[in-house]
């Protein structure tokens, strides 16, 4: 035992074990993908959150929109020209949802990022393709409408990353 400052004692173990708990804790955390770290000092995020929920009328997790956006970068050419587009066409309807200016979006790459933006929210991915980037599962949109109801499919019985059992209660047989 080593007695350090204030009548505090450590033992070489437990010296040991927090240091490797430090250094591990550091390792895990450099070796995240850039899509796990929120980008929400990316100037893009503002305005594409302010344009996600006008497409989307949810609540947003701003995490998940972080992730989207830089995807969305590498997919859409010009995306800044195209949200700001997007956002004064919506202005200019004073569009408070997607109904209120959907119609107008031209053809091109306009309507094409909308219905991405949509796409995404709800399904959790990029694309329906076998390689597409996956956002969210947990948060997607096409689970939320439902949820009260019927669990997340996944193979914890109570829905993703929850797998404790629940035990719901039955009913009284009934007597004959």
């Amino acid at each position: 035992m080593k007695r350090l400052s204030n009548n505090v004692t450590m033992s070489r173990r437990s010296l040991m074990l927090t240091g490797v708990s430090i250094l591990g804790s550091y390792v895990a955390l450099s070796s995240l993908p850039s899509w796990a770290i929120p980008a929400a000092d990316s100037p893009q995020l503002a305005p594409f959150m302010r344009l996600s929920g006008l497409l989307v009328n949810h609540r947003l997790n701003p995490a998940i929109g972080a992730r989207m956006l830089e995807v969305a970068a590498r997919e859409h050419s010009g995306l800044d020209a195209l949200m700001s587009a997007l956002l004064a066409l919506a202005q200019s309807k004073q569009a408070r949802k997607v109904e209120d200016f959907y119609a107008d979006i031209p053809t091109g790459p306009q309507q094409a990022l909308a219905q991405w933006i949509i796409f995404a929210w709800y399904t959790g991915c990029s694309s329906a393709k076998r390689d597409a980037t996956v956002f969210t599962y947990e948060e997607a949109l096409t689970y939320q409408t439902t949820l009260d109801v019927v669990a997340i499919p996944s193979y914890g019985l109570s829905g993703p990353n929850r797998w404790s059992q629940r035990t719901v209660p039955l009913a009284d047989m009934p007597r004959f």
